[in-house]
């Protein structure tokens, strides 16, 4: 039987392109690393923008890393991430070996 139509292709071309996009866009965006006191009773949270993430799933798969390595709750709003406490030193060393350099 005959393969009539069927092309085969070789996807990893495709995929180390998209890898180099990925970490030169890594490098390229601004982080912005800050903590805030947030509402009446003035709990502190760590507030992480400029990140360049591009879909919810990234996102979320990057903040469930970042909560495991800090050891303390989050969330995802947008492309922002708010850790709970001041973790801005163990998010700064978190994202470095991540491969994030703009800090």
């Amino acid at each position: 039987m005959g393969k009539k139509n069927w092309i085969e292709f070789d996807n990893q071309v495709n995929i180390n392109q998209e890898k180099l996009k990925e970490e030169n866009l890594r490098k390229i965006s601004k982080i912005n690393i800050s903590k805030q006191k947030k509402g009446k009773s003035g709990k502190t949270i760590t507030l992480i923008k400029g990140l360049g993430i591009k879909n919810e799933t990234e996102g979320k798969k990057l903040l469930k890393k970042m909560k495991v390595f800090c050891g303390t709750g989050g969330t995802l709003i947008g492309e922002d991430i708010q850790l709970q406490g001041d973790m801005v030193n163990n998010s700064i060393k978190f994202l470095r070996n991540e491969g994030f350099q703009n800090l």
